[in-house]
């Protein structure tokens, strides 16, 4: 981590301390070190931060809406207070964690039925976190690609087999 980033780091804590603070909710902030989704890819890094405490479902929501809501409040705080745009994941009691790991095992189970039915199959709509980690568990599948379709808060992944049978 350069400076630049732990910096960064250090003001996404910080931000993120202060505002569960202003919210009433008792809970600690926490870096996370490892990666949630791994990628042979080239991606800028990112500050993990992880919230601990007692009966925090409420910074959850409905299916992490109120987290990526949270997360995206602090990644505007922090960019703005130190012009730099790095990309800030905020975790609850491993949730994301957990998340990730459904999310690839779907995809993985999926990807063989399409893979015997060669017919291609199209996810329920999803959070953009969400259709990253079904992409990069896909991304090295031999015999299936994914795409996205649909806009805003429509938009999903379909899982196509590499190729269609012929009619």
């Amino acid at each position: 981590m350069n400076e630049d980033e732990h910096e960064v780091a250090e003001a996404a804590q910080t931000t993120l301390e202060n505002l569960l603070d202003l919210m009433g909710i008792p809970a600690s902030v926490n870096p996370v070190h490892e990666v949630l989704v791994e990628s042979k890819a080239e991606v800028p890094s990112s500050i993990t931060l992880n919230v601990e405490g007692d009966d925090l479902g409420i910074l959850i929501g409905r299916r992490g809406q109120t987290l990526s809501c949270l997360q995206y409040v602090v990644r505007i705080i922090v960019g703005h207070q130190k012009n730099v745009w790095l990309p800030i994941v905020i975790d609850v009691e491993g949730y994301k964690q957990r998340r990730c790991n459904a999310l690839q095992t779907m995809a993985l189970r999926i990807a063989d039925q399409v893979t015997q039915k060669r017919e291609p199959f199209a996810l329920e709509p999803m959070p953009a976190f969400d259709r990253r980690v079904i992409h990069m568990t896909l991304a090295d599948h031999p015999e299936v690609i994914t795409e996205s379709s649909g806009e805003d808060e429509a938009r999903r992944v379909v899982i196509v087999p590499k190729v269609l049978p012929s009619n």
